[in-house]
């Protein structure tokens, strides 16, 4: 499995933020606006200050060479129902190479063993081929959860203006998956 670290959001990443997010395979699977340098720069800003209100952990991927490849987050965090959102982009030139599950796997540490949420939820408009087929590979994932999770569901589809899919991840269910690969190792 590929070797991710996971860092809090600095001035210092900005150019490569916007240069991984604009390219046209990553801007138009976000849904992302054309937009510059400086544009980037408020969105890290932004992104800190959510951070630092609870809203959101967000957190920049780097590769094992502490290159930036993209970026992940726990976002609409809520400790009275111990669950949140998470949303993951991985820059083109990184896709294929088992950087989704690497991220995953550490950002849900944070969501299950820090925050000790119960759910992560994991969403992709149905235009977003691209993502779904990178949450089905997830071994440690539940599909189709949008009759199971409505609110969940009707919230997202009402954040993106369009349909969704939803999934989850669950404790039970990353722990299992952690504890297996911790004894074939």
């Amino acid at each position: 499995m590929k070797k991710v670290k996971l860092v809090q959001h600095q001035e210092e990443y900005c150019e490569e933020i916007y240069r991984l997010s604009s390219a046209p395979q990553v801007k138009d699977a976000l849904g992302l606006p054309d937009g510059t340098v400086a544009d980037t720069r408020r969105f890290i800003q932004r992104v800190l200050a959510e951070e630092q209100a609870g809203a959101t952990i967000p957190r920049v991927i780097l590769n094992g060479k502490d290159k930036l490849i993209g970026l992940t987050d726990l976002m609409f965090i809520d400790h009275r129902k111990k669950s949140c959102h998470i949303g993951t982009w991985i820059g083109h030139e990184y896709w294929g190479q088992g950087y989704n599950e690497a991220s995953k796997l550490a950002i849900l540490q944070i969501a299950f063993e820090e925050l000790e949420l119960d759910c992560v939820f994991a969403g992709a408009r149905t235009v977003n081929i691209r993502s779904q087929k990178a949450q089905e590979k997830l071994p440690f994932i539940r599909l189709g959860v949008e009759a199971e999770f409505r609110e969940e569901h009707q919230a997202l589809e009402q954040k993106e203006k369009q349909p969704c899919v939803l999934n989850v991840f669950c404790k039970e269910d990353y722990l299992s998956y952690i504890e297996e690969k911790m004894i074939s190792q």
